[in-house]
């Protein structure tokens, strides 16, 4: 079981990896042609209501109920023929297909009722007829550009989710770089042809959708899994995955409406707030999805079949395995995010329309969103231990009252440090659900954390604080760092980024971490 799920993940992470660093390929280059200004905040916000949708409809509240359902029929039909894993995989596709089309039909035609619930700032514009009218105009037709997305990524959730079940997980992982492609092609080709350029890469989200859904294709064909789509909204399977899904499209839901409550209060600041908030979360989305979410995403089909198993020893070391893993690559992450943050959004982003003042206001949002990068990764680890078994009842009410708390702390802070306070209010809910959700496993008796674990984070946390002094010594000053060419900013950077590998590794070994402590091991029951 341990050198499975570490291959699993690593071939997970390697595949995050390139689609990170094409990410980032395509945020420099959205950045060169339209910096942080109007435009940008426009598409930023027509791309986040699909991706909204899209974490309720795919790999969102759907993987969570689906995947354990799928799992259950998968290891009833290894023993004998995948005659039920088929049919129910052809009902889930049919009855999801219906629904999401009539939500994407709904959403293109009704996308300036959308702009104006989340982007009221603009709407009120639009209608006292204010300098940011044109905005509320332009989010409304670039909506209806993006809004097929959600169809097309709604599908490819399914067909990644299927198989990741089958233990196919270098597929789905890979497929992300593939909408990074199409919205690099239409802002380097596209884009020079059009007056706005927001409407280039509206168009490369949509051709990255469609070659999303259609590369995953081929992958379920061989894994016998590509079925025709068939209507069952009262199947026993699409029935049990409905009872499953309700609360966890609350609970999914939830986090997105901060990010979209976020949105809307952002759309009340001064223009570049939308912007900075995005580069600074796309930074942040670096680690989190190449660690986070590439542990997160073999652990949900691991722990639902241990739990068919019943294997509740394994299930727990399993969840535990995965707190140590994100933590090993998450304190460096942020340790040296937070000391070479403004250098490495300089030599990244700091072009064309992406000025100086962009660097620095973007490193604030950033500073304030890393403070909680821990606590992102834990949820992505402790939330399936709840959804592989079946329950999806228990995080939605966790998320709910996050979802209250990031509220209150907008409304408390937003008005003090303005975006980067959204940003403060976002790192503090997310802290307080992960320690709600590690709560729940423990006082259930499903996962304790061990004094062993504790005393592994520990000496992490002092080898990350001992890697950002080193890196803090070695790094110029902000000033130092603009009077350098952009090849000498690079170079600089990579001498810090190495430095500090190698010293945390040092550090490491120095307190006597080994491979031993990242592997799945029997507990030995030294609960704390």
């Amino acid at each position: 079981m341990s050198k499975k799920l570490i291959k699993s993940g690593i071939i997970v992470s390697a595949m995050t990896l390139v689609s990170r660093v094409l990410g980032l390929v395509r945020d420099i280059v959205i950045a060169n042609i339209m910096g942080a200004g109007a435009s940008a905040d426009v598409f930023f916000f027509a791309n986040k209501i699909p991706n909204f949708l899209r974490r309720l409809f795919a790999e969102g509240a759907f993987a969570q109920a689906f995947v354990p359902v799928l799992s259950e029929y998968h290891t009833q039909d290894e023993l004998h023929t995948r005659n039920q894993t088929r049919k129910l995989i052809a009902q889930v596709s049919g009855t999801l297909g219906v629904v999401v089309s009539l939500v994407t039909l709904f959403g293109m035609i009704a996308s300036p009722l959308f702009v104006a619930i989340f982007g009221f700032g603009w709407f009120v514009d639009w209608l006292n007829g204010g300098p940011d009218s044109a905005k509320f105009d332009l989010a409304g037709t670039l909506l209806k550009i993006t809004f097929p997305y959600l169809w097309f990524v709604s599908f490819t959730a399914l067909s990644g989710a299927i198989l990741n079940t089958y233990g196919r997980f270098a597929v789905s992982a890979f497929t992300p770089v593939l909408l990074n492609v199409g919205i690099i092609a239409c802002a380097i080709y596209l884009a020079p042809m059009m007056e706005n350029p927001a409407f280039a890469l509206a168009w490369g989200v949509f051709l990255g959708g469609f070659l999303q859904f259609v590369f995953q294709l081929p992958f379920l064909y061989r894994a016998g899994a590509l079925v025709k789509p068939k209507w069952a909204w009262h199947s026993a399977g699409v029935t049990k995955i409905r009872k499953l899904i309700i609360p966890a499209l609350f609970g999914v839901s939830v986090t997105q409406i901060n990010l979209l409550l976020d949105t809307l209060i952002a759309s009340m600041l001064i223009t570049g707030s939308i912007s900075w908030l995005y580069y600074a979360d796309r930074l942040l989305e670096f680690p989190l999805g190449l660690f986070g979410i590439g542990i997160a995403t073999v652990i949900l089909p691991s722990l639902a079949k241990l739990h068919s198993k019943k294997d509740t020893e394994e299930f727990s070391d399993t969840i535990d395995w995965g707190l140590r893993v994100v933590s090993l690559f998450g304190w460096p992450a942020l340790a040296g995010l937070m000391v070479l943050a403004q250098p490495i959004i300089m030599v990244l982003f700091m072009r064309g329309e992406f000025t100086e003042y962009e660097v620095l206001q973007v490193s604030y949002a950033l500073f304030a969103y890393l403070a909680g990068l821990l606590s992102f990764m834990f949820i992505k680890v402790l939330a399936p231990g709840y959804y592989a078994r079946q329950d999806t009842k228990t995080p939605v009410k966790i998320a709910i009252k996050a979802m209250v708390a990031n509220m209150v702390f907008n409304l408390m802070l937003a008005p003090f440090f303005g975006y980067v306070g959204l940003a403060i209010a976002t790192t503090l809910s997310a802290t307080l659900n992960a320690m709600m959700l590690y709560h729940g496993l423990k006082s259930n008796h499903i996962f304790q954390l061990t004094a062993k674990t504790y005393w592994f984070m520990a000496r992490l946390m002092l080898s990350a604080a001992l890697m950002a002094c080193i890196v803090y010594y070695l790094s110029p000053s902000f000033d130092a760092w603009l009077l350098l060419s952009f090849s000498a900013q690079v170079l600089q950077l990579l001498i810090c980024i190495i430095c500090g590998v190698v010293s945390y590794v040092f550090c490491l070994m120095l307190f006597g971490i080994r491979v031993s402590d990242i592997k799945v091991t029997k507990k030995t029951h030294d609960k704390d």
